[in-house]
């Protein structure tokens, strides 16, 4: 079993940053691959960034790419997301997630996550 533990959301104008960090705890060498994702009310979860527990590879959606960026935190188990030049459109509950077992080509779909956070709210104002 795994806890994640996001933190770091909250409300900003366009072009702002904020600096997401998901905490994961329990069986931790389970996971090969942590993600963000994201939920916008009345849209489908989606994929945003993610990397496996080696650091490499890394996946960012195209719609972030640029401008977000996902590395493992300083910290033991624990992955940030710095968000850059942020937009009304990123606007969203913003989950992490953990997978253990995922292919690489499964990377972005939500489905083969096993462990997931209980989100944290990211505003973006224009």
């Amino acid at each position: 079993q795994i806890q994640l533990v996001e933190s770091g959301g909250g409300s900003v104008q366009t072009g702002g940053s904020l600096r997401l960090s998901c905490s994961a705890s329990g069986n931790t060498y389970n996971a090969n691959y942590m993600a963000w994702f994201r939920q916008a009310p009345g849209k489908e979860r989606e994929g945003v960034a993610g990397i496996s527990s080696s650091g490499a590879p890394t996946f960012h959606a195209d719609s972030v790419k640029g401008r977000f960026t996902i590395s493992q935190g300083n910290a033991k188990n624990t992955v940030v997301l710095q968000m850059n030049s942020l937009k009304p459109e990123d606007t969203a509950m913003y989950y992490c997630a953990a997978a253990f077992g995922i292919a690489t080509l499964d990377v972005r779909d939500r489905v083969y996550y096993n462990y997931w956070g209980q989100g944290t709210q990211v505003t973006v104002s224009s």
